[in-house]
């Protein structure tokens, strides 16, 4: 429990038998996760082993991708906040209690990898891949006339569920991308929300989306177009949506 709240991490997995176990480990140490949910996503032979050493409970999801995993990650949770988090060894789970610290006054609070201090020697945040990520946080903020946003493919964050279904009801992606679109719902629904540094280490193992130049471009154009087509969008994503009482407040850090 956190503040009264039950918590819940969802870790969506393919390729990460490696580091899984481990991870699933520093999770269930910390005394506000009340439960770990791995979502199995055609994950690679022996994963499951490694889950079935630990306390995490296992959902299976054979519809491919990074935004199916998420999708029934955070259906299944029943919990009062969810976090999503990777178990492939690049971020630090004892971070969560940084975004939890923001949650009292946010829906939905996001990790940045971008932030030079926070990287890791070793880690896969290269030149490219760091501004990269900060120019097309640059092209949210002035295309939706949003909170200072710094990175766009951290998939280190914690929500509300009430947020979580906002998110759930609005979706449409299955794959990698799908990161994004929360965010841009979360932008779009105006969501109180901040991005918060977290540390981002070297990965156990090749990533399957970024472990290539020619599949980080590719989706990074994707991402991209998404959110000019998401801009379009914007009044049928916010439909359906309460009036919010008081004013909005967007929460900023550095």
């Amino acid at each position: 429990m956190w503040q009264g709240k039950s918590l819940a991490v969802v870790l969506p997995t393919y390729n990460e038998k490696d580091s899984i176990a481990e991870c699933i480990a520093r999770f269930e140490a910390l005394p506000e996760i009340d439960k770990v949910i791995v979502v199995n996503n055609n994950a690679a032979q022996g994963t499951s082993e490694e889950v079935a050493k630990t306390g995490a409970i296992e959902i299976i999801e054979t519809t491919q991708g990074y935004g199916a995993a998420i999708k029934r990650g955070l259906t299944d949770a029943g919990t009062d906040l969810i976090a999503i988090c990777e178990p492939d060894g690049t971020f630090a789970p004892e971070d969560l209690t940084k975004l939890l610290a923001f949650l009292p006054e946010c829906d939905v609070v996001i990790g940045s990898r971008t932030v030079s201090n926070f990287i890791w020697k070793g880690a896969n945040m290269g030149w490219f891949l760091q501004w990269g990520n900060w120019a097309v946080a640059k092209l949210i903020e002035v295309l939706y006339n949003t909170t200072y946003l710094s990175d766009v493919g951290c998939t280190f964050r914690v929500m509300t569920r009430e947020h979580a279904q906002v998110i759930l009801e609005r979706s449409r992606l299955d794959g990698s991308a799908y990161g994004l679109e929360m965010l841009l719902i979360s932008v779009i629904t105006k969501a109180r929300m901040v991005q918060i540094p977290v540390n981002y280490l070297p990965r156990v193992g090749v990533s399957s989306v970024t472990g290539e130049l020619g599949k980080t471009i590719s989706l990074g154009t994707e991402m991209i177009l998404l959110t000019f087509k998401m801009r379009l969008r914007a009044r049928s994503i916010r439909r359906g949506l309460s009036t919010p009482k008081g004013p909005h407040r967007q929460v900023r850090a550095s």
